[in-house]
């Protein structure tokens, strides 16, 4: 994958606006807040201080968050019982982590029949990228999928270009879905998406639907995997560090923000909560 690094100073105006060009009362509507997890809340797997202070905050003003990401069921957990958000949906829209009270809560997409018989398909298509891409290694958090495969490309291995673009390859000649993140390339069988996941949240936890209640939502990301969700979600940020695959993007989000990361996150987050309180009754 080439990636692209704008000249300092650089703009995508004709792509994104930034992120503080959105109006007040556009923000004082927001009803709640989806977003990736790596390389937007993150840094090196970590959450960043400042993203973990933003969820606190809106946690602490009724915005709930919706945490969606293409790592694994098992990776996603911890954080679903530590971090204050309403619901981690892991695998890439497959499996959902829901908070009800002290309890988590594990729904899936697919019926425990097809996640078996799913199985034995993703392990035959890893042993075959494995075999025939030079220099493939499924990521490291394998152990915990349940739903798709991954192979690193970005996390603690780099793939050239043309083997990243020879996997993406093999996997949807395998009947695939397959997208990249900014550290794997995910694989999986059935028709869930981050897109799909957004809709399943939506109604599963406050009983509405996209036409009713997406408009008044942001989504923040930072990838070429998040493409859709940037399609279908008009208030959609990106955090700066999107920029670095702009070679590889056919859809922008609305916004874009100045700081990378986490502390991309936490501007967005500001942002929505400087516009709630200045909007709010005296």
């Amino acid at each position: 994958m080439m990636i692209h690094k704008p000249a300092p100073g650089a703009l995508d105006a004709h792509q994104a606006r930034p992120w503080a060009d959105v109006s007040v009362d556009r923000l004082a509507a927001v009803r709640g807040v989806m977003t990736d997890i790596d390389d937007t809340l993150t840094r090196d797997g970590a959450i960043e201080p400042g993203a973990l202070d933003a969820l606190s905050a809106l946690q602490a003003a009724g915005v709930p968050v919706v945490a969606i990401t293409g790592r694994p069921l098992g990776w996603s957990e911890p954080f679903a019982r530590a971090w204050p958000v309403r619901a981690v949906v892991a695998e890439n829209g497959a499996v959902a982590l829901i908070r009800d009270g002290q309890q988590l809560i594990t729904e899936y997409v697919q019926d425990a029949a097809t996640r078996a018989a799913n199985t034995r398909r993703l392990h035959d298509v890893a042993q075959r990228v494995l075999r025939e891409v030079p220099g493939a290694t499924l990521a490291r958090d394998s152990a915990g999928r349940v739903t798709d495969i991954a192979v690193d490309h970005n996390e603690f291995t780099t793939l050239p270009p043309a083997a990243l673009a020879q996997v993406v390859a093999l996997m949807r000649e395998e009947g695939m879905n397959a997208t990249v993140s900014s550290i794997h390339i995910n694989g999986w069988f059935g028709e869930h998406t981050k897109w799909s996941a957004a809709q399943w949240m939506l109604q599963r936890l406050f009983g509405r639907t996209p036409s009713d209640e997406i408009p008044d939502w942001v989504y923040v990301g930072d990838s070429t995997n998040d493409q859709l969700m940037f399609r279908h979600v008009p208030l959609s940020v990106g955090v700066a560090n999107l920029r670095r695959f702009a070679a590889e993007l056919h859809t922008w989000p609305a916004y874009i923000t100045v700081a990378e990361r986490g502390a991309g996150f936490a501007e967005v987050a500001r942002a929505v909560l400087a516009a709630r309180a200045r909007s709010a009754p005296e």
